[in-house]
Formats: structure tokens, sequence, C-alpha cells
């Protein structure tokens, strides 16, 4: 018996033992594997520059090493990156040109109109862009057609169907759970609680959505028919007619692609476009690779700050194993604000802003630490895909905003969906309430639950919406040099398109990130300049920690995102309700433009 417990003690010991070595060993591979991806690769001379983009398109992603590594990581872009890599391909006289693929891409329309123009002002320097796909995605050919040369699988397909915006209803799904809605809101034009309350458009929604849509379709036929050399009407025509299930042969007669070939063979188009032989290797970089291995900095350059602001706005991070979005967290975005103020090397500040809006108390106060910024250092709005309600309410602080003809932006108005599960709780699962209170609305605080909703309750959200609404529209009159009555007019919650907003002085000019850098440096008087990104990125061992910690569910939610497609974003929707706070300033997250 003696040895048997010696036996197993020893047993015990070395797992022990060799768990921790396996450990060390690990940490070793990972510190060795992260220190060779931060090597520059090298660069040769008459080499293509090599985009294969798929996936999500942020405006900036994290570098998820861990899950490059373990092969858990949803396929995300960060345009920045993408925009930094073709500016530094242009000027580098290596790089001969651009191989673009393009699949499936999930992103805004802006987004792909600023990579498009970047795209567009490489060939300005004289350089070539070779495009090929199997198959294209609405989106995907819409970058490629920027292309000198666009080829496609002669069994492949472009999908080419116009714009449509499809919105989803879920009221009577919440009501066979037990589930109901009271909505208090400001502004016929927001529509976002009718997803909640109405099992169709409202005559409002459908005026402001067929007015945004039909301003995309019209930006993109515009695009690719001066890039392709095709009539706007025939594109339509195109697009009437499900061309993705036409016969591939028509799209060359078509004009809208130049030739047809095999994933092997276009190796051979871009080597006869090199002047390379049909046994010479074809010196290809990745756009990431070029990102890193070119310096085009001006490290003498007074500096200019960019911070990234993405995601919904909340006045605390709420991690969920179920939702990685990215988040605009008040309390961290004013001390990060402040902190820019007191750098003395910042001469100026650009926001980047891709959000559809969120907590309305939480928009107020980023409002604030804006404006206070600006009071020191210019500060200049970028605004991507959208940058709508609450996203609008933090840019009136800023000095001059910069949107894109395809931004959404404006909604300027508030609503507090206040969601009843008390017929789930007591007529559905038979939970029981009783109560003892001293006031009258001492029980407020389970309104909702043990309860329906009282119509004083109900009385005074409205009054609480009202007010917030009406600071809302003072904040932007003061921003934007309007008066109160001219702000209600545009106000009311109504989106508008980019080339609308303009018009109505709701942004003060066209232009991507790069041109909202320049217009920041002519703010405050620089002439030698250089851009810096804000917040800092999460280093490796700070993930790690995160996901040792469990406070990082991507690969979870990156397959819930595969497994349920578009249901994803109304599954976290109805999850995470009772998480937010009563009164928003928002935009739907998804717009449902296909």
């Amino acid at each position: 018996m003696k040895d048997f417990f010696k036996n197993v003690a020893a047993t015990i010991v070395g797992l022990f033992a060799f768990g921790l070595i396996m450990t060390i060993l690990g940490f070793i591979c990972i510190i060795g594997m992260v220190a060779s991806s931060n090597s520059k690769p090298a660069l040769k001379d008459n080499a293509v520059m090599v985009m294969k983009l798929q996936g999500q398109i942020e405006d900036r992603t994290e570098d998820n090493w861990l899950g490059e590594l373990t092969g858990e990581q949803f396929n995300n872009i960060g345009m920045n990156r993408i925009l930094s890599s073709i500016r530094k391909a242009k000027n580098e006289d290596k790089v001969k040109g651009i191989y673009l693929e393009t699949g499936i891409l999930e992103t805004d329309y802006a987004t792909l109109q600023e990579i498009r123009n970047a795209l567009a002002d490489f060939k300005k320097s004289g350089k070539w862009i070779i495009a090929y796909g199997d198959a294209l995605s609405q989106g995907g050919y819409y970058l490629a057609s920027v292309a000198n040369k666009v080829y496609v699988n002669p069994e492949g397909n472009v999908d080419w169907h116009g714009i449509a915006s499809q919105p989803q209803y879920i009221k009577d799904v919440a009501a066979k759970f037990g589930v109901h809605f009271t909505v208090v809101k400001v502004g016929k034009y927001k529509s976002y609680t009718e997803t909640y309350t109405e099992d169709k458009m409202s005559d409002a929604n459908r005026e402001q959505v067929s007015r945004y849509i039909g301003g995309l379709w019209l930006q993109m036929l515009g695009d690719v028919s001066k890039s392709r050399n095709i009539s706007k009407d025939s594109l339509n025509r195109y697009a009437d007619g499900l061309m993705v299930f036409d016969d591939t042969k028509l799209l060359k007669s078509r004009k809208m692609v130049d030739g047809f070939c095999y994933y092997d063979e276009i190796r051979d188009v871009v080597k006869k476009q090199l002047g390379l032989k049909a046994d010479e290797t074809i010196n290809q970089v990745d756009y990431n690779d070029v990102d890193m291995t070119i310096d085009d900095s001006n490290l003498m350059g007074e500096e200019i700050a960019v911070y990234y602001c993405q995601g919904s706005i909340v006045r605390m991070e709420t991690p969920s194993i179920y939702d990685s979005e990215q988040q605009i967290v008040s309390t961290k975005v004013i001390k990060d604000l402040q902190e820019l103020a007191d750098n003395s090397q910042v001469k100026a500040v650009v926001l980047r802003i891709n959000s559809g809006g969120g907590d309305a108390y939480a928009s107020e106060q980023i409002w604030r630490a804006v404006k206070e910024l600006n009071k020191k250092k210019p500060v200049v709005v970028s605004m991507g895909g959208m940058a709508a309600s609450g996203a609008y309410y933090m840019s009136m602080g800023a000095q001059y905003i910069m949107a894109q003809p395809t931004t959404l932006t404006g909604s300027i108005g508030i609503f507090g969906a206040l969601p009843d599960f008390s017929d789930l709780m007591t007529k559905k699962l038979g939970f029981k309430y009783d109560e003892v209170k001293t006031n009258r609305n001492s029980t407020y605080a389970s309104a909702g639950m043990s309860r329906p909703w009282s119509a004083e309750e109900i009385a005074t959200m409205q009054n609480y919406v009202n007010r917030g609404y009406s600071l809302f529209r003072n904040r932007v009159a003061e921003g934007r040099k309007m008066s109160t009555e001219q702000v209600e007019k545009i106000a009311q919650g109504r989106v508008w398109l980019g080339t609308d907003a303009k018009k109505i002085k709701l942004i003060d000019g066209f232009g991507g990130l790069s041109d909202a850098i320049d217009k920041a440096a002519e703010l405050a008087h620089l002439s030698s300049y250089q851009a810096v990104e804000y917040p800092a990125l999460a280093g490796w061992m700070e993930q790690l920690l995160d996901m040792a910690g469990g406070n990082k569910g991507t690969y979870l939610d990156e397959q819930l995102r595969l497994a349920l497609g578009d249901l994803y974003q109304p599954f976290i929707m109805i999850r995470n309700m009772k998480e937010k706070e009563p009164i928003q300033a928002a935009l739907p997250y998804v717009l449902n433009i296909q």
C-alpha cells in the first residue's frame, strides 16, 4: 500500500512537471512566432502587390495573433492598413502594380468607395491594377471595376443586382414568448423602434430609405459607368435581369469584364504585364507586408492623432461571449481625449467615426469631451460608413466634419424601447409577485418584469426623451451654426446620405480619412506632419491575459456568425435588450442594405 501511494504521488508530480514544461515550451514557441511575425519581409524589384480582400472590412482591426495561430479568427480586414499599403505602393518604385482578388465582402459602401478612390489614385502614378475573381459579389465588383483589367473564372459570375433594404420585424415573434414593447420617441423618421412594434415600414421610413439607397445606387452606377465605359441604362438593365445567373460569356460582350481565365492562368496575365517569361517567377508581396516594410512617415513632422471610434456607443464596456463587436465606451473615450488635449506633441486630432450611435447620455458626455479638446487644438471628424444619431451627436464638438458621398449620417432623434417581459414571467413561466412599498413608484425598477409599464411611467419617460431630443437639437444648432428651427426641419430622426447631408449643412465636405488628416493639418497650420493612430492596440500579452480571464469570446462568436448568417444580428439584439440603457440615440445596427 505504501508503494502504491508513492507511485500515485510520483505519477501526479510527473504529470504536473510535464504540464509545466509543455506550458513553458508553448510560451517560448509563441514568443518566437510573435518575434518572427514582427520581422520585416524583403521587398524585391519588379514586384506586384497582392490584395486578396474577402470577409469583413472594418476601419481598424486589432491584430489577433492568437486567432491566426489557432485558426479561430473571423476574417476581419482593417481599412487603415489597406489605404496605407496602397499609398505606399504608389510611391514605391519596386512595386509595379496591384493584383486585386475579391470574394464576398461584408462592409458598407462608404468604406468600399474610400478604398476604390485610393485604387483610382494609385493608377494616376501610371501603374496598373489587374482584378480577378472566381465569383464577384456586387461590392467586390464595385472595387474590381476600377482596375485596368478585370478577369473572371470561365464558370464564375458577377453579382450585379442593385440595392435593397429589407428590415426585419420581431413583434410577433417576441409576442409568442410573452414579450412586448412600449416605445417612447421623438422624430417621425426614427425608425429603429419599428422592428419592435410594427410588421412593415412606416411611410416616413420608406421615404428616407428609398432616398438613401437610391442615392447609393446612383453613386455606384456613376463610378462603374465611368470606369468600364458602360452606360447607366445598360447597368440598370443588367441588374434587373439577375445577371448573376446569366451565361458567363455575356460578361465580356457587356464590357463588365475583359476576359476569362482560371486561377492558374491569371498568373500568366500578370507575368505578361510585368514583362516576365513563362518560366520566371512573380515577385509577390502581400499588402500587409508592403505596409509593414515601407516606412514613408516623416518622423520630423508634427503629430496629428487619428482616434478610431467604431461600434455602438455605451457607458461601460459590456463584454460577452456571444458578442465581440467593437464599442465606443464613453468613459474610455473621454479619458483618451483628455490625454490627447494635454499631449503637447499632438497638434490636431482626427476622429474617425463609424457608428450608428447608441446610449444618448454617453453621446452627450463624449460631445463635451470633443468640444473641450477642440478648444485646445483643431478636431476634424472623418465619417465612415455611418456616423448617425449618437455618433452624429458626439461629432458636434468638432471644428470640421468630412464624410463620403455614400456615408449615412444625421438621424437627429432619440427613442426608448421598453421591453415588457411580464407575460413571459407570469403567464408562461408561472412566476408570482407580491409587493410592499412606501411610495407610488417604489416598484419602478421591476416594471417590465413583474408587471407592465404604467401610464405614469411611460409619460415620465416620454418627457425625459423630449428633453433629450431638445438638447440634441441644441447641440446640432450650436455645432453647425444653425437655428433650432433650421435643425428641426432636417431632424425628426431622419437619416441622410452624404450627398444630401452636404447640401443641408450637416457636414462640411467630402473626403476620406487621408483628406481629413490633410484638413486637420491645414487648420493647425502644419506644413510637415505625420499621422499617429490611437488608441494603442492591445499587445499579444494583453490578448493572452484577456483570453485567460475569459473576457473574450471570439471563437464562439465567430461560430455563431457562421451558423446563424443573417439571423446573427437579430439574435444578438434580442439577447442584449435588457443590457442596454433605456434611452438610445441610435440607428438599427443592421440596415439590411443588400
